[in-house]
């Protein structure tokens, strides 16, 4: 096409020509956004299983991830052991002291109540009393026995490894929460990549349109401003790893260059989401090693039953029988088992201000290589990063093809 042409076409039709960068631009920007909410949603699949749905990539690959963050967090983020060992059992002891106390009040009236019902409604009020003294009173020293033999090998009663996999795989809310939360900076990134990238093919696609008059330019544009940039974003974030200069112009991975800020961040929501005391607690009571603990309750449980009724011992056996006294001290160790939680919280506010477990986890991180570091967000991309990239494209190739249809109509 000869210029005077050109400029006749450019003159004629300016208006479409002025909204070709800003539309790319548009498509730059939309495509990203899509992409970023196609990680995240929908939480389950729709459509037609197996292939033709969609169901967002973080919930669709929640165990997966969340046992590479777990296995990057308690393998070299936090030591079970090491951050137990900064706890007092002394002052754990303390903490639960009052309510222990309640506890075993509760437990021993009912256990002698059900089980020798004629005798303690019989024994005075005075009588009763003292004798649930004499099983208070050594209460604070099996607490400390059972706390010291818990801290001193807490992996054998804790799996805190499969515990924050369950947690992050049970609500899948809260793993696009870590998610979300962390590389907020990172999206925004991608999102504005988008926009510029977007503006300047669209001065070259004007160029090109006003050159050749072919149809196919703007499709083969949008294709080319909804994938490319979406690839060209995602890899900005992560590499380089270390900063480097192009061109004269400095730049490091948008990941890597928040590191002190997303280590913060990453500890807090741990500290706050997962590894809460109130989850430790939960599966130090119920999870798949509570079995562990439940042993050492019933063997001191059963302790001292036997020691504050050694005397009177042969009289309950009379009067109960031998096997009606082992399930009495059966009895009282579930019911001591089952109460522990009231036991154990109220020493919850002490653990957390001493463990300050998302400072540890942040501190942490920052001793960690790049390529470690990256491990907490570039799950969330690599595997199914391909299909972020295509659906950008279709959506560009979709739009410019709408292009042609009012460039020509």
């Amino acid at each position: 096409m000869h210029l005077d042409a050109i400029g006749r076409e450019l003159a004629g039709h300016w208006f479409v020509y002025a909204s070709m960068p800003i539309i790319a631009a548009i498509i730059g920007y939309v495509t990203k956004r899509v992409a970023i909410e196609m990680m995240f949603r929908p939480m389950e699949f729709i459509g037609i299983p197996p292939f033709l749905g969609w169901q967002g990539i973080v919930p669709k690959n929640a165990r997966r991830m969340a046992t590479i963050a777990c296995e990057l967090l308690i393998g070299r983020l936090l030591d079970p052991q090491e951050v137990v060992d900064q706890l007092d059992p002394d002052r754990l002891a303390k903490e639960m002291e009052e309510p222990l106390r309640q506890v075993v009040q509760d437990v021993g009236s009912h256990v002698l109540a059900r089980y020798q019902p004629n005798l303690w409604e019989m024994l005075p009020p005075v009588a009763q009393r003292l004798l649930l003294s004499n099983i208070e009173s050594r209460a604070p020293a099996v607490t400390r026995k059972l706390l010291a033999e818990v801290m001193a090998d807490v992996d054998s009663f804790v799996d805190i490894r499969s515990m924050a996999i369950e947690n992050i795989t049970r609500d899948k809310h809260l793993l696009n929460r870590l998610i979300r939360d962390i590389s907020r900076a990172e999206f925004t990134f991608i999102a504005r990549c988008g926009l510029v990238f977007g503006l300047v093919l669209g001065f070259v696609q004007v160029v090109l349109w006003a050159l050749t008059q072919q149809p196919l330019i703007m499709p083969i544009f949008g294709l080319v401003v909804g994938g490319a940039t979406d690839w060209l974003a995602l890899k900005m974030i992560f590499h380089p790893r270390e900063p480097k200069k192009f061109f004269g112009v400095g730049w490091q991975g948008l990941f890597h260059r928040r590191r002190q800020e997303i280590a913060g961040d990453y500890g807090r929501l741990i500290a706050e989401e997962v590894l809460t005391t109130d989850a430790v607690v939960e599966s130090l009571l119920t999870g798949p090693r509570s079995d562990r603990l439940f042993g050492l309750v019933q063997h001191e449980v059963q302790t001292v039953i036997d020691e504050q009724s050694s005397i009177a011992k042969p009289f309950v056996v009379l009067t109960v029988g031998s096997r009606r006294y082992q399930e009495m001290k059966a009895s009282a160790a579930q019911l001591a088992m089952a109460r522990m939680r009231e036991a154990i919280m109220p020493a919850a506010g002490y653990a957390s201000d001493v463990l300050d477990i998302g400072t540890t986890i942040a501190e942490k991180m920052q001793m960690l290589s790049p390529m470690e570091f990256e491990e907490l967000l570039r799950p969330a991309f690599r595997q199914d990063e391909w299909k972020l990239i295509t659906v950008g494209a279709i959506i560009g190739f979709l739009v410019g093809e709408l292009q042609v249809l009012l460039l020509l109509g």
